[in-house]
């Protein structure tokens, strides 16, 4: 049997978890309230007074031209990953022609979406999260408060709006390159006859399908946005503190894509089942 003292320990072991555990959801609980609020206030100031546009298209070329070559880089090699992978399987069946159908509904739906607001999520939201949280470390966000402008609507409100105009356009750039990887390594490589490859891909996929994804897409895009924002406005002092908030970013916005993606798909497949009805229903 365990001593008195033992038995003490192990049950304040215990209680200290369960403190821990409590305090973490708390703290939880409160950063979505108050990053809820933050989004309400970037809303209210883009409906009371559009930002500048100077502010507007530095934002739009920092988020969408420069990430135009890495998402249309990892979306070519994407398609021609999903070829590799899928095309002995296929093969096995004699349904080498159908390889486009699965690629295109790949890339449509899932890992043209996924992937590309993964990407701009490292690559963009790290960089805003890191540019404010420094701005913000500097004391360049409070003189900015003292000298009567609103930070939200000069440093929020113009990455707002272009992560949410630039990101839905890069997702359909990463979903082109993909289908076109595809196509070229199973056409290409595997020898697959070009008309029968586009032929069923064409029959087998339709509107609905591109349209998932882009909607998707608007969505991935003002996570990643507000949360990079308001990790580099709430930023800790020092430069650990910026690469803190950097880190931070990036994985609360990978996450928040990840469960964004399922509810967002639950919804939309029940969203094409009431506008379109399956047949026999």
């Amino acid at each position: 049997m365990a001593s008195p003292l033992a038995a003490a320990r192990s049950g304040l072991g215990l209680l200290d978890g369960v403190v821990w555990v409590g305090a973490k959801v708390l703290e939880g609980v409160a950063t979505l309230g108050s990053m809820a609020i933050f989004f309400l206030q970037t809303l209210s100031w883009i409906v009371a007074r559009w930002p500048s546009r100077r502010l507007l298209v530095a934002s739009l070329h920092q988020i969408g031209v420069s990430s135009l070559p890495v998402i249309c880089l990892t979306g070519a090699f994407i398609g021609m990953v999903l070829a590799v992978q899928s095309y002995y399987q296929f093969r096995a069946f004699g349904m080498e022609s159908r390889l486009g159908v699965m690629i295109n509904l790949s890339m449509f739906r899932e890992l043209g979406p996924v992937l590309a607001a993964t990407m701009l999520a490292g690559r963009v939201g790290s960089a805003i999260a890191a540019e404010l949280g420094t701005m913000k470390v500097t004391e360049q966000i409070d003189a900015l408060a003292s000298m009567g402008a609103s930070p939200i609507q000069h440093l929020v409100a113009p990455r707002f709006l272009a992560c949410l105009a630039m990101i839905p356009l890069l997702t359909i750039a990463a979903i082109a390159m993909g289908v076109l990887g595809g196509a070229f390594y199973c056409i290409y490589v595997f020898g697959v006859d070009p008309f029968f490859y586009f032929e069923n891909a064409r029959e087998g996929t339709e509107r609905w399908d591109i349209a998932y994804g882009v909607i998707k897409s608007f969505f991935f895009g003002a996570a990643i946005a507000i949360i990079s924002c308001y990790r580099g406005f709430h930023s800790s002092a020092g430069a650990e503190g910026v690469g803190q908030a950097a880190t931070i970013s990036f994985v609360q916005s990978f996450v928040t894509i990840l469960v964004l993606d399922l509810f967002l798909s639950i919804g939309l497949d029940r969203m094409h089942d009431f506008l379109w009805p399956p047949s026999g229903m």
